[in-house]
């Protein structure tokens, strides 16, 4: 991989050997999730007495409020990986490659969680307030959110090479800035959305706390999985673009260059 400033393309060291220690530490960690999964699963169909004012309906709670909260911690990744981005692109490229890594990963990890959030509620909204969507502040400040990951990934896949992750960057600041608001928007603005979960009027009843707790831990750590995932995919990306780029510089050697060293500028 390289990154072009101005006048210079930086290219990556070249890749170490392989290692087999994070591919067993991701199964295991896959198989502790499905794990988690399962059990929070079981706890909220099976365990979870049905909501005294909803009836069943109220069990897409136990999906709906991990990912409304995992979509609004997510965002924070992308956010401080763009800025550590912008800070080392001259400083350190390396480590900028690094963080832009992360940032797109968290990017899109915080849209699947935003999208599964956006779905459950409007399942719950027409069973509970007969509509499908209600112009709410809750909603349409998660909505912008949603839309603002969206223009992230499109801008990310569409803008001039060497410009990407600066305008991706750009792009993850304001998002950053509208996740406050979608948190404190049931507390700032007259809406229709129910209180929080913790405090208010809005308290869980004991008996919900296990299947609620175990679906947190299980979201949470399925995001984990998947960033890390996602992260190791674009580092491989990365050193790919890197192969092709020395290939091209010098095709004689098949992308090979010994000459070179790592962080040499052109």
């Amino acid at each position: 991989m390289f990154l072009r400033f101005r006048d210079k393309i930086i290219l990556m060291p070249p890749t170490a050997p392989p290692n087999r220690r994070p591919l067993t530490l991701g199964i295991a960690w896959l198989a502790l999730t499905l794990v988690f999964l399962v059990i929070g699963f079981r706890e909220a169909i099976f365990i979870a007495p049905p909501d005294a004012a909803q009836g069943n309906v109220g069990r897409i709670f136990y999906w709906h409020v991990p990912s409304a909260m995992l979509g609004l911690v997510f965002p924070y990744v992308n956010f401080f990986a763009s800025v550590a981005f912008l800070y080392l692109r001259r400083r350190n490229p390396h480590a900028a490659l690094t963080a832009d890594a992360w940032a797109i990963a968290a990017a899109e990890v915080t849209l699947v969680f935003t999208s599964i959030c956006l779905a459950t509620g409007m399942l719950w909204g027409k069973a509970v307030w007969g509509i499908w969507w209600a112009w709410d502040a809750r909603l349409t400040s998660l909505l912008l959110l949603w839309l603002l990951y969206v223009a992230y990934l499109i801008t990310r896949r569409l803008s001039t090479p060497g410009q990407t992750s600066t305008v991706g960057a750009i792009l993850a600041v304001f998002a950053a800035i509208d996740v406050p608001i979608v948190y404190f928007s049931i507390q700032w603005f007259r809406t229709q959305h129910p209180s929080p979960v913790f405090g208010g009027d809005g308290s869980l009843d004991p008996t919900m706390y296990p299947a609620f707790l175990w679906n947190v831990a299980a979201w949470l750590m399925w995001g984990i999985l998947i960033l890390a995932f996602r992260f190791a995919l674009e580092r491989r990306r990365q050193r790919l673009d890197q192969s092709a780029i020395l290939a091209a510089l010098n095709p004689a050697n098949d992308g090979a260059n010994p000459g070179m060293e790592p962080g040499h500028a052109f």
